[in-house]
């Protein structure tokens, strides 16, 4: 891309042409995408379900390591969207 180019909080801003800015937020993207383990499965009928604040005690909790990154992924996607559906 020609112009200039402005690295900031996740997003590149363009410059092309006098007035006028292009976002981009696809560098972040796949930087999200990269993090995600190649063996992430499982599925979801709605991501609303009825039982969505029921607590199962008796289900085993993810080990350290993978909450840390389940929560990671989780804020760096909130991010994206709050900055992306405006």
């Amino acid at each position: 891309m020609r112009g200039k180019v402005l690295e900031y909080l996740g997003m590149s801003i363009y410059y092309r042409q006098k007035r006028k800015v292009q976002l981009s937020m696809t560098e972040y993207i796949r930087k999200i995408l990269e993090e995600v383990p190649y063996n992430l499965n499982g599925t979801a009928k709605t991501t609303a379900a009825n039982q969505l604040f029921n607590v199962n005690d008796r289900e085993l909790k993810l080990p350290h390591d993978k909450a840390e990154l389940f929560h990671h992924l989780v804020a760096k996607l909130l991010y994206l969207c709050r900055r992306t559906c405006q």
